[in-house]
């Protein structure tokens, strides 16, 4: 296999903006106050540029045409995967499901989009309104609530009713990627986060609840480039003991002073300042992936890959998801080494143009 990650890379070339800075990487500026994302003049505000262990970056922007405002949710279990997303792109609304069967690796996917609609909901600040996409074909939901949020979803094939616990010393990690002044992303991702509830997939209902099942989170509000390609992977799980979470990033990130990359362990977030390396091959979504670097040394091994398309020419949504577990060691910046067995999560590579 050569050099599978330039080869992807170079397959569907991330555009576009400049970038804002570099060179060496400097560590990433940790923000403990409330910032608004954007100037009075609706670019980015410098103050906005760095990471936080809670919310701290506020949504003001503005205009139209480039907003992308999105939250994703997976919930995992032992057996059944759940997850929907909601997303709002200023001429344009959607939202998708996705539900698997670990044991017969049976799927279902569907997905609605309102074309010249937004919404609203998602502009108001995270988790002072439930946010909702409803359709013909399937209907998903955000409810913030006391102690957390509740997770709602309704389909042919699937139903799920789940309570994610969010405690208030609960972190988190946010990061602001800036590709320039007017182009720029927060992001917010959550994991390890206690899920109960029940799930029902054809006919079956599950009881989520206990080990083994963990929700993520990935919220999203900034201003996109009109391409971009993006690597994701987190996973969640207990090894020896100590609570791990895995969450890392790549390509979407590149020359830019910001990471998505961070470890939790047990419960504190460890932020990565550098970039990974990602060693897969895009002829084989299901080969073992490698993620290294800055203190991670880990290997994935995919069970099941969830490929989708939406190409309109002028906008277009290319995914490859794969779900699996990932085994290996990550170092804390204290010099300890924590070892990662069979942990459940996913990894993906995304092209999208908008």
């Amino acid at each position: 296999m050569r050099d599978p990650v330039n080869r992807a890379a170079a397959r569907e070339p991330a555009e576009t903006a400049p970038p804002v800075s570099s060179g060496v990487r400097e560590v990433e500026r940790e923000i403990d106050q409330t910032v608004d994302l954007c100037l009075p003049s609706g670019r980015l505000n410098p103050r906005a540029v760095g990471w936080s262990r809670f919310p701290r970056h506020r949504d003001n922007l503005t205009g139209w045409g480039r907003n992308k405002r999105f939250d994703y949710w997976c919930v995992v279990t032992p057996d059944v995967v759940l997850a929907f997303s909601i997303s709002d792109t200023d001429y344009k609304s959607g939202f998708s499901l996705f539900c698997l069967d670990l044991a017969t690796l049976t799927s279902a996917a569907d997905a609605e989009v309102k074309w010249l609609q937004r919404n609203h909901a998602m502009s108001a600040p995270w988790g002072t309104r439930p946010i909702v996409g409803s359709g013909k074909r399937l209907d998903v939901g955000i409810h913030p609530c006391d102690g957390g949020v509740r997770l709602s979803a309704n389909s042919a094939r699937v139903t799920a009713e789940l309570f994610v616990e969010i405690g208030e010393d609960h972190e988190s990690m946010g990061v602001l990627v800036p590709w320039s002044d007017r182009v720029f992303q927060y992001t917010r991702k959550d994991n390890c986060l206690p899920v109960t509830g029940k799930i029902s997939f054809d006919g079956r209902e599950r009881v989520v609840g206990g080990t083994g099942s963990y929700a993520t989170m990935d919220h999203g509000r900034g201003r996109w480039p009109y391409s971009i390609v993006w690597n994701w992977a987190s996973a969640s799980g207990v090894t020896d003991g100590h609570e791990i979470g895995l969450q890392f990033g790549a390509k979407w990130t590149d020359g830019t002073p910001s990471t998505e990359n961070s470890l939790r362990i047990d419960g504190r977030i460890e932020k990565i300042s550098d970039e990974l390396d990602w060693v897969y091959d895009p002829d084989d979504w299901m080969a073992p992936w490698q993620i290294r670097g800055s203190g991670v040394e880990v290997e994935f091994h995919p069970v099941f890959h969830r490929a989708s398309k939406f190409d309109k020419k002028i906008v277009l949504s290319r995914e490859d998801q794969v779900f699996g577990r990932f085994s290996g060691t990550v170092t804390s910046r204290s010099g300890r080494t924590y070892q990662v067995e069979d942990h459940f999560g996913w990894a993906e590579e995304v092209h999208r143009r908008w």
